[in-house]
């Protein structure tokens, strides 16, 4: 289970998180993030979508936890430093 969520993370979340520092995320878009996630974690432990299993016990059986919003988060306040600095720099200049 450890190598199938590192690959999950490896090709799936980069392919998924191409350029999140820029989105803006609305209530829709946040639980369909959270959607696509137990998605995948239900493909990963060959859960049907027919089976009555709850997510928090599809989160015990992958032994983690919802991770995809927190990553989008910190992406995000890490992308806005150069931002930032950049908008400084041009000030400073002119």
């Amino acid at each position: 289970m450890c190598t199938k969520l590192r690959l999950l993370k490896c090709y799936a979340w980069s392919t998924l998180l191409y350029g999140c520092e820029s989105w803006t995320i609305s209530k829709r878009t946040e639980s369909q993030l959270e959607a696509a996630e137990m998605w995948f974690l239900r493909r990963m432990l060959r859960i049907a979508c027919t089976d009555k299993v709850s997510n928090d016990q599809v989160l015990q059986r992958a032994n983690t936890s919802r991770n995809l919003l927190k990553v989008i988060v910190s992406r995000q306040i890490r992308f806005v430093g150069p931002v930032m600095r950049k908008n400084q720099l041009k000030a400073g200049c002119c």
